[in-house]
């Protein structure tokens, strides 16, 4: 007597279970949302785009109008008027060059010390690194604004009031990137790699350049694109160290726009939306990189 065996590959249960999946997902290939998750997205996309649009909005009416009640919700005439009086008040072209020269050095910066010391913390054995890990945890969760008046007392005996560096120094270094990198390359980084090139006899610092850098680009790029948007967005210490008519950066320079008995809305409405469309402009160029980026670490990792 002979008996037949079927396959646990073409079982009936298996074939039912195969065919209630998409026929992309049988193939390998990539699964589609269906109605409702296509209309969340597009529900927060317009929530995400709302307060940019209104910004576009308001800076396109008069401050009359703006006053009014219900608000205006759609364009009007006065957009490029208003973006021309609030560059030309604000002294925005200069503004836009102090706040690059801020933003761009201090976000190099802080990647270039974050990833080495991310690499030190996760990958070098020393005494007391768990220490001083916690360390810099800790001063994540100590306020900027307890900082102010000590490190203001410091700019002013360096006579650095209302010059550049003042607000460059302070900003090098970021607890934040230090975690943020030495997070990452605990995953990214093999020691089997790190060990390799010191057999064949690199020294520390090539295996920072020909190692560790080129693992950390992802993450590097997130990191330098999130402290460049921080830098530029910084008020309170810009505030407190520039001036207006000095060498003051964009959020300094809008600060100044509207002043009067009745500030004018609509102007400080463009200032602000002509403040924003640098980083909008920097994210449509590098943005598809960084994201790419991201997903190379993470398959990586």
């Amino acid at each position: 007597m002979t008996t037949t065996v079927t396959p646990p590959e073409t079982t009936p249960a298996r074939q039912t279970k195969r065919s209630r999946l998409p026929k992309s997902a049988r193939a390998g290939g990539t699964l589609h949302g269906g109605p409702i998750a296509y209309a969340i997205l597009i529900l927060f996309t317009i929530v995400s785009l709302f307060p940019l649009v209104w910004t576009a909005i308001a800076a396109s009416r008069d401050n009359q109008r703006l006053a009014q009640t219900p608000p205006p919700f759609w364009f009007g005439s006065n957009l490029f008027k208003n973006l021309e009086i609030a560059w030309t008040d604000a002294n925005l072209g200069e503004a836009f060059l102090n706040t690059t020269i801020v933003a761009g050095i201090s976000a190099l910066t802080i990647v270039v010390l974050s990833t080495i010391a991310g690499f030190a913390f996760a990958k070098l054995r020393f005494k007391g690194r768990n220490a001083l890990m916690l360390i810099v945890i800790g001063t994540m969760m100590v306020p900027p604004q307890l900082s102010v008046i000590p490190l203001y007392m410091m700019v002013a005996k360096l006579d650095w009031t209302d010059q550049l560096q003042a607000v460059i120094f302070p900003s090098l270094v970021s607890a934040f990137g230090v975690f943020f990198m030495r997070q990452y390359l605990l995953q990214a980084l093999p020691d089997e790699i790190i060990e390799a090139a010191r057999v064949d006899g690199a020294s520390s610092w090539r295996v920072v350049w020909h190692v560790v850098f080129p693992a950390a680009r992802p993450a590097m790029a997130v990191l330098g694109m999130l402290m460049f948007v921080q830098t530029w967005n910084d008020f309170l210490w810009p505030f407190l160290v520039l001036t207006q008519t000095g060498n003051p950066t964009v959020q300094v320079a809008v600060a100044g726009l509207g002043r009067g008995y009745t500030p004018d809305q609509s102007l400080i409405m463009a200032g602000a939306l002509l403040g924003t469309l640098p980083l909008l402009l920097v994210f449509a160029i590098f943005g598809k990189q960084i994201v790419g980026g991201i997903m190379q670490g993470a398959v990586k990792g």
